[in-house]
């Protein structure tokens, strides 16, 4: 079951290729808020089918919470670069 809410290291490889500097690139603000959402996605997807599950609902929180951070950091830090990456993931703007 964990495999499933998680992701792959072929996933999180792609993740970094797209949104890193270069190939060893997973630190950086923009690759760690790919990830989560990546991850945010596959646990809201098992929400829909476990409506009841309170405990991922829990984890959830805290992964919107930490990648909140990270969109603020990138936010005040250059706005053109957190538009183009708030834009490229899908998600909405709303720090």
């Amino acid at each position: 079951m964990a495999d499933k809410l998680s992701i792959t290291k072929e996933r999180t490889a792609e993740l970094i290729a797209e949104y890193g500097k270069d190939s060893k690139d997973s630190g950086s603000a923009e690759v760690q808020v790919a990830i989560l959402t990546e991850r945010i996605r596959n646990l809201t997807e098992h929400l829909k089918v476990h409506k009841k599950d309170n405990h991922t609902r829990r984890g959830l929180m805290k992964l919107i919470g930490k990648r909140r951070g990270l969109l603020k950091y990138i936010k005040n830090r250059n706005i053109d670069e957190y538009r183009d990456l708030v834009k490229r993931l899908g998600i909405r703007d709303n720090i």
